[in-house]
């Protein structure tokens, strides 16, 4: 990846993306302490929002279909 940035900041960012590239534990947290800086909520993934979904009072259960008759 490419990114342009001031001098001052080049050591900052690599050492970021390091980070972001090594342990997969240390790097969720430097990804959620940046994402509090810098003010921008992770996305909920599709797991997280099916379990949220508010499925109370809804039927989800399915009649059995046997098809149509068809002669071939």
């Amino acid at each position: 990846m490419e990114v342009q940035a001031s001098e001052i900041d080049k050591a900052l960012i690599r050492r970021v993306a390091s980070l972001l590239r090594g342990d997969p534990a240390r790097a969720a947290e430097v990804r959620m302490r940046l994402q509090q800086a810098i003010g921008e909520e992770p996305k909920p993934g599709l797991k997280a929002l099916l379990a949220s979904a508010p499925l109370e009072g809804i039927d989800l259960t399915r009649g059995r279909d046997l098809g149509r008759d068809v002669e071939l």
